[in-house]
């Protein structure tokens, strides 16, 4: 919670007291307010990270999203604070290149992700979410994270990539691991953390060679061999830029789809007027669907830097100072959406979760939009009367914008 009185100016927005129970949408509102482009000072668990600015309203970030040439994802990182995750690493992942660079890397993997491909696919999504619900049997609660979420998105995008089934969970805990490691369940302090992440890297390396020389030898139709073998301007990808293609697309696929599904069946079981509307007219799901992804973006933010010094929306920013959009704010613009904060199975908006245009708009957003079109479906098919346990639990963190458990009632 923030204090009211506290002035706007002042908030240090990566205060951990600010992320416990997820976003802090009173503070967003605010900002959004009062201050729509807000400096930060300081990080204060991280002195020696630089400011940053805050684009909290969706116009401000569609044109951040627009302008690579000003706001630049390769110069700085993609993320607030960037002083824990090596920045040659960033680099080597298509959503931390400028064009040309960028372009040529991200069409690699566009044939593989068109909403015709990715629409072939659907009946052999369907069965692996079946098949993770059929494990539910006979039982009278469970996890929605752990139990439903997690398995039936790891081996979707496991699938993809040629990831063997009895590896999903490996991968599953490295990439919850890298991605939420601000969480206190991970790692306690910077130096904690950095030490973590170092050692998740070094596995997620160790593991993806092996898969690379596997490809090398007997290359297939998955994405892994497209990587492996692709070529850029003649030049075959570093072994490094192999690694975190595959790091990029797996960690993609297991958190965006897990978190909006997970917080959007929360939503839905908090009123129960929408889930019984949705129960009636299964047909309103693509359109609730669009809704989870309004109101709950799987990643809270994405940064640039800027290259130049440049202004935006009455504020002076300088030449290689952060620039941060956050989703979690833009989706609840009060501008683009009446009573913001309400969960409306009937609204399908348009929204940010995916991006705001621009060179860095989500590739995956066909296959996310079909898992959880199917996850809703067939959850709420198999287990009309579910019903919530006990109170769920955020992960604590600035980005990833996801619970981690979601205790449920399977039947009265």
């Amino acid at each position: 919670m923030t204090d009211p009185e506290t002035n706007i100016e002042d908030m240090l927005l990566l205060e951990r007291k600010h992320w416990v129970n997820g976003p802090p949408h009173e503070l967003f509102k605010r900002m959004r307010s009062e201050c729509p482009v807000h400096w930060t000072s300081k990080v204060t668990e991280f002195p020696a990270a630089a400011g940053f600015w805050s684009v909290t309203n969706a116009d401000d970030v569609h044109a951040v999203s627009r302008d690579w040439e000003t706001y630049s994802s390769e110069v700085g990182g993609v993320v607030a604070i960037n002083e824990v995750f090596p920045i040659e690493l960033a680099r080597a992942m298509f959503i931390g290149m400028d064009p040309p660079k960028h372009d040529r890397i991200k069409a690699l993997f566009q044939a593989g992700f068109t909403p015709k491909r990715i629409a072939a696919h659907e009946d052999e999504i369907r069965q692996i979410v079946i098949k993770v619900l059929d494990r539910l049997d006979g039982r009278e609660s469970c996890d929605l994270v752990n139990d439903v979420a997690q398995p039936a998105v790891s081996r979707v995008i496991g699938s993809f990539m040629g990831i063997p089934e009895e590896d999903d969970a490996a991968w599953a805990r490295l990439m919850n691991a890298t991605l939420g490691a601000s969480d206190p369940e991970f790692t306690q302090s910077p130096e904690e953390l950095e030490g973590f992440i170092e050692k998740a890297v070094a596995e997620i390396f160790e593991r993806c060679n092996k898969m690379i020389a596997e490809r090398r030898e007997n290359p297939n139709d998955d994405l892994t061999s497209v990587l492996v073998h692709a070529e850029v301007d003649g030049e075959r990808l570093e072994e490094h830029e192999i690694v975190m293609g595959f790091f990029l697309l797996v960690a993609a696929g297991n958190d965006s789809t897990k978190a909006t599904y997970t917080s959007g069946m929360r939503a839905l079981l908090e009123d129960r007027e929408q889930l019984q509307m949705v129960l009636d007219d299964p047909s309103l799901i693509p359109g609730m669907v669009e809704e989870a992804l309004r109101m709950f973006p799987a990643f809270a933010h994405f940064r640039r830097t800027a290259t130049k010094d440049t202004a935006l929306n009455g504020k002076e920013i300088k030449e290689g100072e952060k620039v941060v959009m956050w989703y979690t704010s833009s989706n609840r613009d009060e501008t683009r959406y009446e009573d913001p904060d309400r969960f409306d199975v009937l609204r399908n908006p348009e929204h940010q979760a995916f991006g705001a245009g621009g060179r860095h708009f989500c590739l995956g957003t066909a296959l996310a939009r079909l898992e959880l079109k199917i996850l809703f479906e067939e959850t709420l098919a198999r287990f009309p009367d579910i019903a919530l346990d006990s109170k769920p639990r955020f992960v604590e963190s600035a980005f990833l914008n996801q619970l981690k458990t979601l205790p449920v009632r399977l039947a009265p």
